[in-house]
C-alpha cells in the first residue's frame, strides 16, 4: 500500500509542475506576442524616436488637409528631429491650401533648422510653400515660379441651349451665386472676381518680396505669372542654389550645425481618397472613365482632365496636368 501511495503522491508531483510549467509556457508566449505586436504597431516610428532630420514630401495638387497640419505639428514637437527638408514635387494647387500650409512650415520653421529643395516642379503654390523655408534648393532645369492666383469657372449655356434645358434662379442680389454654370457671366460679377484674384495677388506677392528679400517692384515684375526653370530662378533671386537633396542637407549641416550623419526620416500622412475634396474626386473619376471608356485608344487620354482643372475656389496652379505626378521625360 506505501508503494501506491508513494506512486500516487509522485504523480501529482509531476502533475503539479507539468501544469506550472505549462502555465509558464503560456505566459511567456503570450509576452512574446504581446511584445511583436507592439512591435509590429510601434516598429515604423521607432526611428521617428531617434534623432534624424525629418522630410516632408509635397507631390501632387496641394489642398489643404487637417491630417497634415497635425503631423507637422507633431513634427515641431518631437525632439528627436534636428532638421527639416520640405520636399517640393508639384504644379500648385488651392490658394488657401498653400497658404494653409505655408504658415504650419514657418511655425515649424521658427523651432527647427527647415530647407527647401524643389524637384521637377515647385510652381505657385508649389513655390508659396517653399517660401517658409530660410533656403531654397532647385535643380539646374526645374521648374517654378508661376507666381499668381487663377479663379477659373465653366459655363455649359449654349450646350444647354442645344439640349433644350433651361436654368433660372430667384436671388436676394444680382451677385448672389454669381457666376454660375448656366448663363453668360455678367462684366459686374467679371470685376467682383477681379477684385478678389487681385486681392490674393497682392498677398503673394508681399510674401514672395518679405521672404526673399525683394522690392515689392521687383517681386510684382517676377511674379507675371511666368514659369523659371532652376537657373533662372536662381539669378532672379526667387531660389538660393542649384542641387539636390544633397545640397540642401549640406546647408543645414554648414549653416545650421545638423549632425551629417544624421539618417533622413520621410514623414507622411497615409492618403485616403474619401477625404479628398469632392471637385478632385469628380475630376478623377471622368477622367478615368474617359481613359478606360470612350478615349481608351488615345494617347494619353488618362491626362485630358486634371485634378488641378477643378480646383474648388481661388487656385495657385500651374497648368501642367503631368508635371506633379511625375518627372519629365526626355
Amino acid at each position: 500500500m506505501s508503494l501506491d501511495t508513494d506512486l500516487l503522491v509522485d504523480r501529482r508531483n509531476l502533475r503539479r509542475k507539468l501544469t506550472f510549467w505549462r502555465i509558464f509556457a503560456i505566459i511567456v508566449i503570450v509576452i512574446g506576442l504581446l511584445s511583436l505586436l507592439g512591435w509590429s504597431l510601434g516598429g515604423a516610428d521607432v526611428e521617428k524616436r531617434t534623432a534624424h532630420i525629418a522630410r516632408l514630401a509635397f507631390d501632387g495638387i496641394i489642398t489643404e488637409d487637417r491630417d497634415l497640419m497635425k503631423m507637422i505639428k507633431e513634427i515641431e514637437e518631437n525632439d528627436a528631429v534636428k532638421g527639416v527638408i520640405v520636399s517640393i514635387n508639384s504644379p500648385g494647387g488651392t490658394t488657401t491650401g498653400g497658404e494653409t500650409i505655408y504658415n504650419a512650415l514657418h511655425d515649424l520653421g521658427q523651432k527647427k533648422p527647415l530647407v527647401a529643395e524643389i524637384r521637377t516642379v515647385g510652381a505657385s503654390a508649389g513655390y508659396m510653400i517653399a517660401l517658409a523655408a530660410d533656403h531654397i534648393v532647385a535643380r539646374y532645369n526645374t521648374i517654378t515660379g508661376s507666381i499668381g492666383v487663377l479663379f477659373q469657372y465653366g459655363n455649359a449655356a449654349k450646350l444647354f441651349e442645344t439640349v433644350g434645358v433651361e436654368m433660372d434662379a430667384v436671388k436676394s442680389s444680382p451677385l448672389k451665386a454669381e457666376p454660375d454654370f448656366y448663363s453668360p457671366t455678367t462684366p459686374e460679377a467679371k470685376a467682383v472676381l477681379q477684385d478678389l484674384v487681385d486681392d490674393s495677388y497682392d498677398w503673394f506677392i508681399n510674401l514672395v518680396a518679405e521672404r526673399r528679400n525683394l522690392s515689392p517692384f521687383e517681386a510684382r515684375k517676377l511674379a507675371d505669372g511666368r514659369i523659371y526653370s532652376g537657373f533662372a530662378a536662381s539669378n532672379n533671386g526667387l531660389i538660393d542654389a542649384i542641387g539636390s537633396e544633397q545640397t540642401a542637407l549640406d546647408w543645414l549641416e554648414d549653416e545650421k550645425s545638423v549632425q551629417k550623419e544624421l539618417p533622413v526620416v520621410t514623414w507622411s500622412v497615409p492618403r485616403d481618397e474619401r477625404n479628398l475634396p469632392f471637385s478632385i474626386k469628380m475630376s478623377n473619376a471622368l477622367g478615368n472613365a474617359i481613359a478606360n471608356g470612350l478615349l481608351e485608344s488615345v494617347m494619353g487620354a488618362k491626362r485630358l482632365i486634371s485634378p488641378a482643372f477643378m480646383l474648388d475656389g481661388l487656385v495657385s496652379v500651374w497648368q501642367a496636368q503631368s508635371a506633379g505626378a511625375q518627372d519629365a521625360r526626355p
